[in-house]
């Protein structure tokens, strides 16, 4: 974008020298820029006449990727850190490289509050808060209490896109419309300022998870009462002491069907109306992307039609339900990397029928948290009976064999490879139809970098 001037011209400079030396280039030219110029974000974004913001635990990538393919419908020139650079150096070389009107930003949960005041978009989606890579962010209530920060400083005119069935993310809609009240009536919902979305599906309802996150109020304390649980701890809950309950939405999935790995179908209902939507990316998570996406669109002045159009021709991005062609087998790539994200990937697999083979990548890495105990609190008894053969690779692949012998996955039916490739080899030839790979984020970043050198190339990556 203009505006960078020299400070501009040497950033790039450092991005093409990175990439010349192959080391990557996503974030270098953002990073210099912002040793340079401090307000570099700022100052960038405040060129394009629409901006929006994008935080989640979980769906970050996806949510933006769906909405992305909205705007375009719509005629919206996009300024998008699409490669998923989402702290402050990936955002700023975006805004850097990018020309448009309006720009589309996801963020990271811990940076969004150094970034959203910069950026002051005029729709900011807070979409879920799961238990993540605890020892770099904390417990849950930390990233909360900044995410209300961000809310409680935010400029007025800035539309709060809020899941309604995540309890701490739709206390901060309360936070928003009246400080000092103890609860928000569902007749609140759809306030100036303040847009919800949710499920409106009890026939999804299931018990509630071991390693549910959020089950007490913010408020006082006392434990949730859940009517229904979908996702971890997002369902429809209310508190008996103070009597803070889950607002209804202003968009919402209704008659929700699940078709394993093919996609999902739904009744997607906005202030402008009710349509069905055939999304064609899997699993009751998805759904909750394409509920935030079409929420945030809406809140950018997007039709309906558009919406729909947008959610029906969305791709997956690399390693979310992506799928390739190698060695005459598919192989479909799922993102796990904490508990609740990997028991929605569990749980589409196991609609679908027959015995699995499994690719299990693990890794300990800074991006994807050195405490992997995460995995233990993972459901994978529900897929155990599904599996004919599992590979583990990965820095922890025995830990994550020993997770899957204990889930009820016969010992004859692991093997565990010192190195992704020879794990991928192994996965490969022993066995025929459709692979399943489950890597951590460094994982799937690897598993990228290998499968492009093989040759494999994939709708969004290569």
């Amino acid at each position: 974008m203009r505006g960078a001037g020299w400070k501009g011209t040497v950033a790039r400079a450092a991005g093409r020298a990175s990439r010349l030396a192959g080391r990557g280039g996503t974030s270098i030219p953002g990073k210099v820029l912002l040793r340079l110029d401090p307000d570099a974000i700022g100052r960038l974004a405040a060129s394009l006449p629409r901006r929006a913001a994008i935080s989640a635990t979980n769906g970050k990538t996806t949510t933006a990727a769906m909405a992305s393919v909205i705007l375009e419908r719509g005629g919206a020139r996009l300024v998008h850190n699409s490669a998923g650079a989402n702290m402050a150096g990936g955002i700023a070389s975006a805004l850097l490289a990018g020309s448009g009107d309006t720009g589309l930003f996801e963020v990271d949960e811990f940076w969004l509050p150094g970034v959203v005041g910069d950026l002051k978009p005029q729709a900011l989606v807070l979409g879920n808060l799961f238990r993540d890579q605890l020892d770099r962010y904390g417990e849950l209530e930390s990233i909360a209490d900044r995410w209300a920060q961000v809310v409680a400083t935010a400029d007025p005119a800035t539309t709060l896109v809020l899941n309604a069935d995540d309890p701490l993310v739709a206390d901060l809609g309360r936070e928003r419309l009246s400080p000092e009240a103890g609860a928000l009536a569902p007749s609140a919902a759809g306030a100036p300022g303040v847009l919800f979305f949710g499920v409106q599906d009890a026939g999804l309802a299931q018990e509630r998870q071991h390693a549910s996150d959020s089950t007490h109020c913010r408020r006082c304390g006392a434990p949730y009462r859940y009517d229904a649980v979908f996702l971890g701890h997002q369902g429809h809950y209310h508190c008996d002491v103070c009597g803070a309950t889950r607002p209804a939405p202003d968009v919402f999935a209704s008659d929700v069907h699940l078709d394993g790995v093919r996609g999902a179908r739904f009744t997607l209902t906005t202030p402008a109306g009710s349509a069905p939507v055939a999304l064609p990316l899997p699993g009751l998570y998805n759904v909750y992307n394409a509920l935030a996406a079409a929420a945030l669109t809406h809140a950018l002045g997007s039709g309906l039609p558009d919406i729909v159009g947008g959610l029906e021709a969305v791709a997956p991005a690399f390693g979310r339900a992506e799928t390739v062609q190698i060695d005459g087998r598919q192989l479909s790539i799922m993102l796990v990397k904490n508990p609740a994200g990997a028991n929605e990937v569990l749980r589409t697999l196991a609609l679908e029928d027959g015995e699995h083979d499994l690719l299990a990548v693990l890794n300990d890495n800074i991006a994807d948290g050195r405490d992997v105990s995460w995995i233990w609190d993972a459901d994978f008894e529900h897929l155990a009976g599904h599996l004919r053969r599992v590979t583990c690779a990965g820095t922890r692949a025995a830990e994550m064999g020993l997770r899957l012998k204990y889930a009820g996955v016969p010992p004859e039916r692991i093997v565990v490879e010192a190195t992704l490739a020879d794990g991928l080899d192994r996965a490969l030839q022993n066995g025929d139809g459709r692979l399943f790979a489950l890597p951590t984020y460094t994982a799937m970043l690897a598993l990228r970098e290998e499968l492009t050198r093989r040759g494999v190339t994939g709708s969004s990556f290569g």
